[in-house]
């Protein structure tokens, strides 16, 4: 298989599964679960045969694939893979292949449940590997949804109100999204002579300052609010306690393992990148934040008695590491590069680590109880 297709099969080979779940019997429970369990391990085994073919040695982005999608908008369906997203990649397959055993003890609505949940792995596949930003939203976006009816249909006594929580805090940081994204779109035809999505572009747009200060500090205040809900810090964070508790033990482990690495992602791959000077002017405020989360989220972690309510908390903490770790940027007037590029290694690579290692450690908690 072209490696540049691996991709592609890693996104949507879980929407085929869901479509074959389409013609089961609503009976055929237990071949409905192997089912999801094979395209699962499937996926799975693509994440490392793309981990396979990826050369850690080479700078940049690898086994892009691009194809006009929307021409008439500039919107493509452009994928790659880079060291920040392949590791992403790889914890993505792995948790949603030990979440699908997990579903074993899912006994209501089970092909709805499954078809779900192979969509949630598709959306959680795309956005690590999008590099149009529209594609990224979408992406985003198709997340959203299987999530929102996973809690609030499969979820415990006030599933409702939590699947409710979600959807609104997710939404409101959609739309910040969705404006700071139309800002970069029209903003790229002064320097382009055309309006673009592509994301390596709008990169080196605003590497060569192209964006001006203002509309970047804008832009990144709307983007870190879209990202840090969904990571997420302090006070954004007090729609995951809910969510945890109410959402079924398999979901907790998509959410505990890899949902909350997509606000990291998004940082890193797409607000301070395209905001240099943003990222820049919003630096203490962030470790502020990140030092406030850590605290807040470990006293209230100790105080807790609920399992599930204990690792929200205790993931808001973890995640204040990573939101320092980002914070550790700085550059130098002309924005072109990087003063101190060692500390700022040290900081994404820290970040990095930290979100991996929550990822694993808190899903496998949520495996081992059930």
């Amino acid at each position: 298989m072209n490696e540049t297709a691996l991709l592609s099969v890693a996104i949507f080979l879980p929407t085929l599964g869901a479509l074959v779940l389409l013609f089961f019997d609503k009976a055929a429970v237990e071949a409905m679960r192997v089912t999801t369990l094979v395209f699962t391990l499937l996926t799975f085994l693509t994440t490392l045969a793309i981990w396979y073919q990826f050369d850690p040695e080479v700078a940049g982005m690898q086994m892009q694939t691009s194809y006009a999608w929307i021409p008439g908008w500039n919107i493509n369906y452009h994928l790659g893979v880079d060291g920040i997203s392949m590791p992403l990649v790889l914890l993505t397959g792995l948790v949603s292949m030990l979440a699908a055993v997990a579903s074993w003890s899912i006994t209501k609505y089970v092909r709805g449940y499954l078809m779900l949940f192979l969509l949630l792995e598709t959306g959680m596949m795309g956005v690590f590997l999008a590099l149009d930003f529209f594609l990224f939203y979408v992406f985003w976006e198709v997340m959203l949804l299987p999530m929102y009816f996973l809690i609030g249909i499969w979820g415990g006594p006030r599933r409702e109100y939590a699947a409710i929580k979600f959807f609104l805090y997710t939404l409101v940081g959609g739309v910040l999204m969705l404006i700071a994204m139309l800002m970069f779109y029209f903003g790229s035809a002064e320097s382009q002579g055309e309006s673009v999505f592509n994301l390596l572009t709008l990169m080196e747009i605003a590497k060569n300052g192209g964006f001006n200060e203002t509309m970047q500090i804008t832009a990144f205040i709307m983007l870190f609010i879209g990202f840090a809900i969904k990571l997420p810090s302090f006070p954004f964070h007090t729609w995951l306690p809910d969510a945890h508790v109410e959402a079924p033990t398999p979901i907790s482990m998509i959410l505990a393992g890899v949902l909350l690495k997509m606000g990291g992602y998004g940082i890193i791959r797409i607000a301070m990148p395209l905001c240099p000077y943003g990222a820049q002017y919003a630096a203490y405020a962030l470790v502020a934040i990140g030092v406030f989360s850590i605290i807040y989220g470990a006293f209230a972690a100790m105080a807790q008695t609920d399992f599930k309510r204990l690792v929200a908390y205790s993931s808001v903490s973890h995640m204040g590491y990573v939101l320092i770790g980002l914070a550790v940027w700085k550059l130098n007037e002309a924005a072109t590069t990087t003063e101190g590029a060692d500390y700022w290694a040290m900081g994404i690579n820290g970040a990095m680590f930290q979100m991996l290692a929550h990822g694993v450690s808190s899903a496998g908690m949520f495996f081992m109880v059930g």
